[in-house]
C-alpha cells in the first residue's frame, strides 16, 4: 500500500513537470532576449569607446603614453571597462537626480552668503542644538575634514608624511 501512494505521488509530480503551463510559466517582467542584448550592445559599445580613447590618449601622450599603456598589460582591458562602467553609472545618477552646475555667479554667492550669515548667527547654532540637527551638522564637518585629509595624502604621494629623501 504504501509503494503505491509513493509512486502515484510520483505521477502526478511528473505529469506536472511535463506539463506545458508549469515550463512556460516566467515571472520576469521582461524578456531575457532583448534586455541581455541590449546591455550586451552597451557593453560592446563602451569598451569600443574606451579602447579608441586610450589609443588617442596614447598617440597624443606620445612615447611616455605608450609606455604606460604597455605597464598595465592585461589589467588594461579590465580597468578601462570598469572606468567606462562607473562613467555610465555616474551619468544615470547625473541625470535622475537632476544635477546641474550653478547656472549664474549669483546662485554660488547667494549660497556662501547663506552659510556665513548662519555661522555668525548665534540663534541658529541653539536651535541647532535643541531640535538635535547638530549631530547631521556634526556628520557633515567629519565628511568635509575626511575629503581634506584624503586630498593631502593623494598631494604628498604618501600616507603618513612628506617622503624627504
Amino acid at each position: 500500500m504504501r509503494s503505491m501512494f509513493s509512486t502515484s505521488l510520483f505521477r502526478q509530480a511528473a505529469s506536472r513537470r511535463a506539463s506545458p503551463s508549469f515550463v512556460a510559466r516566467r515571472f520576469a517582467s521582461t524578456s531575457q532576449t532583448s534586455q541581455g542584448a541590449s546591455s550586451s550592445k552597451q557593453v560592446q559599445n563602451a569598451l569600443g569607446a574606451a579602447q579608441r580613447l586610450l589609443g588617442s590618449a596614447g598617440r597624443v601622450l606620445g612615447p611616455l603614453g605608450e609606455r604606460a599603456a604597455g605597464l598595465l598589460g592585461s589589467y588594461r582591458q579590465p580597468l578601462i571597462y570598469n572606468a567606462e562602467v562607473a562613467r555610465e553609472l555616474l551619468k544615470q545618477i547625473y541625470i535622475a537626480e537632476r544635477l546641474q552646475p550653478p547656472t549664474s555667479f549669483a546662485t554660488i554667492t547667494d549660497a556662501y552668503s547663506v552659510l556665513w550669515g548662519r555661522a555668525k548667527n548665534q540663534q541658529y547654532w541653539r536651535d541647532l542644538l535643541t531640535t538635535g540637527e547638530w549631530a547631521r551638522v556634526a556628520v557633515y564637518a567629519v565628511e568635509a575634514y575626511t575629503i581634506f585629509k584624503v586630498g593631502e595624502i593623494i598631494g604628498r604621494r604618501h600616507l603618513i608624511g612628506y617622503n624627504l629623501h
